[in-house]
């Protein structure tokens, strides 16, 4: 049974209700079913004071209808996104009609806000797409990269994706049309502002992007049924902590997809670029995989036609969570 035909809990339905009744809850469960907002954009589309919104926000919050998150100094509201909360709002919003002129305003007016924040990404993107360029040109197309981790996550459904290090949400935009549910997290409020243009443009709205940082994934132990770390270790003072920390969040026989630079020895990504390590060989990730408690699967490299020398060739690790292949080995011996 599907989360959104779950039966309610009394309790629960009951304080649903309550919360929900009101004009101006309505009106922000509707908005919040489209896109992840702030208080001020939400002042902005119902046209009512911060301090209103504010306290109504927190009534939905309270009822378990809302979720909300933290991103530097602005605060990011959504409609719930799992659980009976998820199943309440589902249920409720159908029953309106969407032609409704109130409504319909209210997305004309979300369709403004989302244009200004999509010029305000692009305005980033820009400023640094030179640079991005300059190290593009040095691997394989990125549709060979991303053919490539298609073809080592395939066969498997996915239900839950977490992406690490985000970026562009290009690896959610990648995956969406097979997953249930995906989170990115990134530290930087300007690549997570380029990430949710994007989403949104796609029109993805079971992926979302939070400001976490990479050592402290905010999410339970056996969360995730694939985690990817796509050109991200590379960045970091601790690849192995960014690992282990990975690992935990992986559910029994879950994977991870590591892609990274081979070794190699172009000091100007370090010095211009801010990279930390020149490559990984494939003994060291496999040994730091192995440390985190997971069994590297697989192991492949996209070496550009250039060759190696001058270019950057791209390595592509794929590990396991042993817990569920080892209680299915338990199982046969008894």
């Amino acid at each position: 049974m599907s989360s959104s035909n779950a039966a309610l809990p009394f309790p629960f339905a009951l304080e649903g209700l309550k919360a929900a009744g009101e004009s101006t809850r309505l009106r922000l469960l509707a908005v919040l079913a489209e896109a992840e907002l702030t208080v001020s954009d939400l002042t902005d589309i119902l046209g009512q004071s911060q301090p209103r919104i504010s306290r109504h926000l927190k009534l939905l919050a309270d009822a378990g209808l809302v979720e909300r998150h933290r991103e530097a100094s602005w605060i990011f509201y959504r409609c719930a996104t799992e659980g009976a909360g998820r199943a309440f709002v589902s249920r409720l919003l159908a029953l309106l009609d969407r032609q409704d002129g109130l409504l319909t305003r209210d997305r004309e007016r979300l369709a403004d806000v989302r244009a200004a924040r999509a010029a305000a990404a692009q305005a980033y993107f820009s400023t640094h797409a030179k640079s991005w360029d300059e190290i593009r040109k040095l691997h394989v197309p990125e549709a060979a990269v991303e053919g490539a981790v298609r073809e080592a996550l395939g066969g498997e459904p996915i239900h839950s994706l977490l992406d690490l290090g985000t970026g562009t949400a290009r690896m959610l935009e990648l995956f969406a049309p097979e997953i249930e549910r995906g989170i990115g997290l990134d530290l930087s409020p300007d690549m997570l502002g380029v990430a949710r243009a994007n989403l949104e443009r796609a029109g993805i709205r079971h992926c979302t992007v939070r400001q976490s940082d990479i050592y402290a994934i905010p999410a339970p132990r056996d969360s995730f049924d694939v985690v990817i770390l796509h050109q991200v270790l590379h960045f970091l003072d601790d690849a192995a902590r960014a690992l282990a920390e990975a690992a935990r969040v992986l559910r029994p026989g879950g994977r991870l997809l590591v892609v990274d630079f081979a070794p190699h020895d172009l000091e100007f990504l370090r010095d211009d670029h801010a990279h930390r390590r020149l490559g990984f060989a494939r003994e060291q990730m496999e040994a730091w995989l192995a440390q985190a408690g997971l069994r590297p699967v697989s192991f492949r490299t996209l070496v550009p036609e250039g060759g190696a020398k001058d270019g950057l060739v791209v390595s592509i690790w794929l590990a396991r969570d042993p817990r569920m292949l080892m209680a299915g080995a338990q199982r046969e011996v008894a």
